[in-house]
């Protein structure tokens, strides 16, 4: 079943954390879509002005601007909602290396508070965005639940922090939590700017300026890139599950697996772009190789994510030629 079929009862609020964002901004726009009402609340310190001004004239939409590290927000903001899609966090693995206080504060603490005040406020399902990046060092492939690895940089210490605190609220407090370990998500309204940058993007607004991209490492790691409408069909799978699923974690993932030079000339190939890359120095903190093993998603969730990784390519570079210009 696609997610455009699914159904909740009339009038549902759905709050979405970090919704300015990339994957918040695409949740947004699905829950519109579907005719149900969205609370988005951001502090615009990652998330972007644009992505909020594009649902200002929808009635079944409200911004609040607010911080998930202050409490008393997060109360008001869970005020009345039955779902919470948390997607409030600091990412990349890089800078989590060079703001290890701002990634406990934010990505920790905040989620604490957000599961605090879903609690409080009788949220029917919490549903929170963990990462692949928990997986750390372990070598094996497919990646699966229950066999992670030493975590390799802070970012991936507080995602699996946010994991122990949602099972703890599942465990003493009854609040439904869905942990969804997001693999290499990329698709419209990524952001291709900054030092800080996901690869896919950055690579298509390089070649598609004329510059020619860094890849850091050899090139020869391995990815499991999921387009982004996989993320959201997960997102509302998990908020229909059963009570039996709550407490657990998930690989939200094509379940493929591409590396990144092939996925290089991939691109420059689509583009049109005849360009050989530089490379660079491997980057502290990164998995070698991530790929999904999604049964668990599959069973649990009923999640079967329907975009493979070409076809995303495609909607991907079709969105970013109409924006980028």
């Amino acid at each position: 079943m696609s997610y455009k079929e699914v159904k909740f009862p009339e009038n549902s609020l759905f709050l979405v954390t970090g919704g300015a964002g990339f994957i918040g901004s695409n949740l947004c726009e699905a829950i519109l879509d579907l005719g149900y009402q969205v609370r988005c609340m951001d502090d615009l310190s990652v998330g972007k002005q644009e992505n909020v001004d594009m649902f200002m004239g929808n009635t079944r939409y409200e911004f609040m601007k607010g911080d998930i590290k202050d409490l008393k927000i997060c109360m008001k903001a869970c005020e009345g909602a039955d779902y919470v899609l948390h997607q409030a966090a600091w990412g990349s693995v890089p800078r989590s290396l060079e703001m290890p206080l701002l990634y406990c504060a934010n990505n920790i603490t905040g989620t604490i508070n957000m599961l605090e005040a879903a609690r409080q406020n009788r949220v029917k399902k919490f549903v929170y965005a963990s990462s692949s990046s928990v997986y750390g060092d372990s070598e094996e492939l497919p990646k699966r639940e229950g066999n992670e690895g030493n975590l390799l940089s802070p970012y991936a210490a507080s995602k699996r922090a946010d994991e122990e605190w949602a099972k703890q609220y599942t465990k003493h407090y009854g609040l439904e939590t869905y942990g969804l370990r997001y693999f290499n998500v990329f698709g419209r309204r990524q952001d291709p700017d900054g030092v800080y940058a996901a690869v896919i993007p950055k690579f298509i607004r390089q070649l598609l300026h004329g510059e020619t991209p860094i890849i850091h490492g050899d090139g020869k790691q391995s990815r499991d890139f999921t387009y982004i409408e996989n993320v959201i069909e997960a997102n509302f799978k998990a908020c229909l599950a059963g009570h039996e699923a709550a407490g657990e974690v998930y690989n939200i993932a094509y379940g493929g697996r591409e590396y990144l030079l092939d996925t290089y000339y991939e691109l420059a190939e689509a583009l049109g772009v005849s360009r050989e890359p530089k490379f660079g120095p491997a980057r502290a903190g990164d998995i070698k190789h991530s790929n999904a093993d999604i049964r668990k998603a599959e069973r649990l969730l009923g999640y079967h994510p329907e975009w493979n990784f070409e076809d995303g390519i495609r909607a991907a570079i079709e969105w970013y030629r109409d924006n980028l210009w």
